[in-house]
């Protein structure tokens, strides 16, 4: 039976947590050469569809809804014949996308697709989805174009439930280039989290932008410290906490590194804002620094910002040579209303041509492995270098690889309660130690 209480708990976290979003989950497409893209293997060519393919997904703004708009429009470009109901249900942290596929599930009226992780998340939907290895991964020829890590997130129940769409690197530290200059700061330098400290107390003495833009929403609070755990207590100690063996100093230490960043540099409106919100200050100068998912270079892309000029990113200090790993899916339902529509779609979302048109838009790679970077801009070519070429990819803490949702819903709970303002060293250490 679906499991709805990890999602339920989540839901009813109280203050921030319901303000701020998780921005993209993601859709999955094929349709590059040698990966399937002519439909066959799950049946129905052109012409004949017999059932519509309906698709629930969160992307209902900024980067997320042009990258979605690039998606569905190949799609219909691909099969013309294909009714398609794309179904954007917008709310902040995806809660109403994830609250309308829960009551869906439950009541055996599942869509054909929604957007959702892979990894751990999945396992809140036990006895829901349905297997796609025959029809989609080895008709398209997935497991061997695809980045292993992806591959094996989308695995589930000894077999495969979901397509990956693409992966937002999560150890990014951007920053506005105007502010940092006229504080005297180079990104560049900062070799540990101790040197990001020191600049962030220069541009609060230099300037009058906030040295760290920051919304207090659990999940955005997670996963500034788990980047903030890998560049100060190393790969190997956050391995041990996602595992379930984590040291209480290394978890303290963490705790006690936040607290001197959230206590001192963030903007005053942290507890009232999301995400999207204070990122608005970075791209008006207003803020200097920003630790976020690479899907708010999805939004500078898309405001016309310029890369290098107007907007740059370093690794957050401590963490160069990690890549950390965040991917996006589409899921595929059991009992399946159009499972042959479902299967040429996910078939789709695994190819190039969505692939590359839902990337380039998002602030996020292909996991596709052998795609043409022609399309996307500097940043993101970098991007994707550095995924090829990383020595570690810890997985994400708040984004449904790391932890199954129960404990990521528990994490969350205690940074709610504990360090959501005012930041209770103590009380979070031993709450995240009791999580794990």
């Amino acid at each position: 039976m679906f499991n709805n209480d990890s999602l339920s708990r989540r839901t009813v976290l109280g203050g921030v947590a319901g303000t701020a979003g998780v921005l993209a989950l993601s859709g999955c497409l094929t349709g590059g050469e040698g990966n399937g893209g002519d439909g066959g293997g799950g049946g129905g060519g052109s012409g004949e569809w017999s059932n519509t393919l309906e698709v629930l997904h969160g992307w209902t703004g900024g980067d997320g809804a042009e990258a979605a708009d690039a998606l569905f429009s190949a799609l219909a470009e691909e099969y013309p014949d294909m009714e398609i109901d794309e179904n954007p249900i917008g709310g902040g942290g995806n809660e109403n996308l994830d609250q309308t596929v829960a009551n869906r599930l439950q009541s055996n009226d599942p869509p054909s697709s929604f957007a959702g992780w892979p990894g751990a998340n999945l396992q809140q939907y036990e006895g829901a989805l349905g297997d796609i290895e025959a029809d989609v991964w080895d008709e398209a020829g997935l497991k061997d174009t695809h980045a292993q890590e992806a591959v094996e997130a989308c695995q589930f129940d000894d077999g495969f439930s979901a397509v990956p769409i693409g992966s937002h690197r999560m150890n990014d530290l951007f920053y506005n280039v105007e502010v940092v200059e006229q504080a005297g700061v180079d990104p560049s330098s900062l070799g540990d989290v101790d040197a990001l400290i020191d600049a962030l107390d220069t541009v609060n003495t230099e300037t009058d932008a906030t040295p760290f833009a920051m919304s207090l929403a659990p999940w955005g609070i997670l996963q500034t410290w788990a980047v903030t755990m890998l560049g100060t207590q190393g790969f190997d100690a956050y391995t041990s906490f996602i595992e379930g063996e984590g040291d209480e100093a290394a978890v303290r230490s963490t705790f006690e590194t936040l607290e001197q960043i959230l206590s001192n540099y963030i903007n005053n409106d942290a507890a009232s804002v999301d995400f999207t919100e204070v990122n608005q200050d970075i791209m008006s100068g207003d803020a200097a620094f920003i630790h976020q998912g690479n899907w708010v270079a999805g939004a500078y892309i898309n405001e016309g910002l310029e890369y290098g000029a107007e907007w740059d990113a370093v690794r957050f200090p401590g963490t160069d040579g990690m890549y950390g790993l965040h991917l996006d899916s589409f899921i595929y339902p059991g009992e399946n209303p159009s499972p042959e529509e479902s299967a040429a779609f996910l078939r789709f979302v695994g190819g190039e041509t969505a692939q590359v048109q839902f990337n380039q838009y998002k602030g996020s790679i292909p996991t596709l492995q052998e795609v043409s970077t022609d399309e996307f801009n500097e940043y993101l070519t970098s991007t994707i270098e550095d995924f090829q070429n990383a020595s570690e990819k810890p997985p994400t803490l708040a984004h449904g690889l790391a932890v199954d949702p129960s404990t990521q819903s528990d994490l969350e709970g205690v940074l709610n309660d504990t360090f959501a303002d005012p930041f209770d060293v103590d009380g979070a250490t031993s709450g995240f130690m009791n999580a794990v």
